[in-house]
């Protein structure tokens, strides 16, 4: 059975910590809505099914996967140096290295990629959560 931030956790932060389901949902909304619709030289582009992707990897790095979700995005859009950057710094943080950061999308700005900094800590951020929430779910019934 899914357990979503959406769906479940969201109102049991606010159950527990009253606002603060609020608060959290509010800074995840601003990272994962944040964008310059441009990639790399391209303006004018739409990111969202990007950042959904990125947003839904670190997710399923975590055990996390949606019934809805086509997971052939992630394989089409995420490059495999990108993929090994996000995988080691939403697993192993302390082995991310310069030369990891500059292996994935070369032609982009460091904003860009700091962007995907953003996404890929708040969706571990809340992959976290939604473990901790479930077990306190679990405990509750």
């Amino acid at each position: 059975q899914d357990y979503t931030w959406e769906d479940h956790g969201y109102s049991l932060m606010n159950r527990l910590y009253p606002d603060v389901g609020q608060l959290l949902d509010e800074k995840f909304q601003v990272v994962y809505n944040l964008t310059y619709n441009t990639i790399a030289m391209h303006c004018g582009v739409d990111t969202s099914v990007l950042r959904r992707a990125i947003w839904n990897y670190v997710h399923c790095v975590f055990g996390i996967r949606y019934d809805d979700y086509d997971y052939g995005e992630v394989n089409q859009l995420l490059e495999r140096n990108l993929k090994i950057y996000i995988k080691t710094v939403a697993c192993y943080p302390e082995k991310t290295t310069k030369q990891i950061y500059t292996q994935f999308w070369r032609h982009f700005k460091h904003s860009e990629k700091v962007h995907v900094n953003l996404l890929l800590l708040e969706a571990r951020m809340q992959a976290a959560l939604l473990y901790a929430l479930r077990a306190l779910t679990r405990y509750m019934t």
